[in-house]
């Protein structure tokens, strides 16, 4: 009878890290409404209205203010729908996307 050969293989580790982390920043400009910023806050970015307002003032009133912490494709994402609104409704709001 012929010798059966494992078609098995030990299993090499792998090192697995944690994906980099991206903060999106959102900027003040003149133009953009507060009313709008609190929506994109909570559409986009699932803020509660309480956090969009305060994270809104917190614009308003430092010219910037960091929304959250991803990983690079939601950043890039969230970024580019938030942008794409603001373009929709012809205003010039500007989020960035870089590493934390």
């Amino acid at each position: 009878m012929p010798k059966e050969q494992s078609a098995t293989r030990e299993r090499q580790r792998t090192d697995l890290h944690e994906p980099h982390r991206y903060k999106v920043t959102i900027y003040n400009d003149d133009f953009t409404t507060m009313k709008f910023v609190v929506k994109v806050l909570v559409e986009v970015f699932f803020k509660s209205e309480a956090e969009a307002e305060a994270l809104m003032l917190q614009v308003h009133h430092s010219d910037k203010a960091v929304v959250g912490i991803y990983t690079y494709d939601i950043a890039v994402s969230k970024v580019q729908k938030a942008t794409l609104m603001a373009r929709e409704e012809n205003f010039p709001l500007r989020l960035t996307y870089e590493p934390e």
